[in-house]
């Protein structure tokens, strides 16, 4: 797995990476869900560049111009819910995608131990594209390696591009043996621990929550 780990680098998007972090900042949803949008825009910049490419010849008033412009077939999958902002961001640069989505959620055992469940999955064909799978917290890493095994019967990708806002030096080496070595990560920020019930520290806290309200417990 190649890792493009973009906190190692100074630019505007470590600003949106503050504030999504701050507890003040994050208390205005709005807010917090746009610097999720605006990330997932951002990484989307940086992995354009990449991409396979073709030339394709534009008519503009005064001539021709011939321009360089990324010619993968798209799909983009979320995970349900706090992955919506983020996907938004990712599909605004990427307006002519596919898109997938799946519902992977916790199931508390006790107070510490959980399960991921996997219970709805909507998908286009994914043969020989290119897949990104957006998930801001790449906490544990098991929901992203479910997630890659749920789609697995739509087709095999060509490409897999995970991109993801925090993620965990733990969840990260999780993840490694999980997809194809080709597979690429595309991050904004990796912080170095998981907490005993598996939240990134210092992370942000809950995602989900922060963007569209606190949900009931099971």
């Amino acid at each position: 797995m190649q890792i493009h780990n973009f906190s190692d680098k100074s630019s505007i998007l470590n600003t949106f990476v503050s504030e999504i972090r701050s507890v003040t900042i994050q208390k205005d949803r709005m807010r917090f869900r746009r610097n999720i949008e605006r990330i997932g825009e951002l990484l989307s910049y940086e992995m354009s560049k990449i991409l396979s490419n073709e030339t394709i010849n534009i008519q503009t008033p005064l001539g021709n111009s011939d321009l360089n412009v990324p010619k993968d077939d798209v799909v983009i999958c979320s995970i349900l819910r706090a992955g919506l902002p983020f996907h938004n961001g990712i599909l605004n640069y990427f307006d002519k995608a596919e898109n997938a989505f799946i519902s992977a959620y916790r199931q508390h055992l006790n107070s510490k131990d959980f399960e991921i469940i996997v219970e709805y999955i909507a998908s286009p064909n994914l043969e020989n594209k290119t897949l990104i799978l957006a998930d801001p917290m790449l906490a544990t890493g098991q929901s992203l390696a479910l997630t890659y095994e749920a789609l697995k019967s739509h087709g095999i990708p060509k490409q897999i591009h995970i991109l993801s806002a925090i993620g965990a030096e733990a969840g990260i080496e999780y993840i490694k043996d999980k997809f194809p070595e080709n597979t690429h990560l595309w991050i904004a920020a990796i912080d170095k621990d998981l907490n005993d019930k598996g939240y990134i520290v210092p992370g942000l806290g809950d995602a989900g929550d922060l963007a569209f309200g606190e949900k009931l417990k099971n």
